[in-house]
């Protein structure tokens, strides 16, 4: 009994923290659940009716295209920095990899709300030295507001700030695994005349492929139900029909407009989607990491 004693206050936080609240999301997921009921009003039960008004919603599909879209890039752009970066620190001599480390662990500490103040800062559109530069070098961007311009022009800034804070955990986790490749291995192939490039591609990659699937499943993930960065930005820009995600949906639909039945099926949704991810990545840890 000792092991399952030990786990108790753990398993009893996360039903308090995470249990209630899903039950309780499930529960209103099936109920009309407004402003009303916020003033005690008592819930009708609405069956399916929530579930049916977000599947016939031609926005929800179009807010879900975009997310996956969004994802896709956001993720796959992570996966490439960080191996490229994880092979350039294992290039690199002791001072660089010092320097690019400690680069990496600066940029993984800091609070998001703070970085998202200093590239509000960067882009903008009167005082920013993103379009002072392009002015200078002879581009028309003075006074240009890169967040409403154009919804491509505000997920091409939010991919970036999302890109730029998830590639240090990504490149150091990756790093760790390839610098566990035997130095013996490394010697043998470059006697066989094994190129950089090919022992990076045939021996390096490989090797931390498990690790490197198991962080590309988790990207997915994180950036499929990303709403921070969003949410700061399209206060920022003013558009939000246009650039709404799934987390921002959510948001918009509960907080902003008080529909929490409708909102509430809409997270029962993701977190369907979420869960069918998440399955790959629970097979890769119960087969020890093997992604084959």
């Amino acid at each position: 009994m000792i092991p399952y004693l030990l786990m108790a206050p753990g398993i009893l936080a996360v039903l308090v923290s995470v249990g209630y609240p899903m039950a309780r999301q499930l529960v209103m997921s099936f109920q009309e659940f407004g402003l009303a009921q916020q003033f005690g009003a008592a819930p009708e039960w609405v069956g399916l009716a929530n579930y049916e008004a977000i599947l016939t919603d031609s926005y929800f599909w179009q807010v879900f295209a975009k997310s996956l879209a969004f994802c896709a890039f956001t993720a796959g752009s992570t996966m490439l920095l960080a191996v490229l970066l994880a092979v350039l620190l294992l290039r690199s001599g002791a001072t660089g990899r010092g320097v690019l480390n400690t680069s990496l662990i600066i940029v993984w500490g800091m609070p998001a709300l703070a970085s998202l103040t200093v590239w509000l800062w960067l882009i903008d559109p009167h005082y920013g030295p993103v379009n002072d530069l392009l002015t200078r070098v002879g581009f028309d961007v003075a006074g240009h507001n890169w967040l409403s311009g154009s919804y491509w022009t505000f997920f091409l800034i939010a991919s970036m700030i999302i890109t730029w804070a998830s590639v240090p955990l990504t490149t150091i986790s990756i790093y760790a695994a390839m610098a566990q490749v035997p130095g013996e291995v490394l010697e043998a192939a470059n006697m066989d005349g094994a190129r950089q490039h090919q022992i990076t591609r045939y021996v390096l990659i490989p090797a931390a492929g498990p690790v490197i699937g198991l962080m590309a499943v988790l990207q997915v993930i994180w950036d499929l139900r990303v709403f921070t960065q969003i949410y700061v930005l399209q206060q920022s820009g003013g558009v939000s029909t246009e650039t709404n995600l799934l987390g921002t949906y959510v948001y918009q639909l509960g907080i902003s407009q008080g529909n929490y039945g409708v909102a509430s099926a809409l997270a029962m949704v993701i977190l369907v989607l979420t869960l069918l991810l998440s399955t790959g990545y629970l097979r890769m840890l119960l087969r020890g990491g093997d992604v084959r």
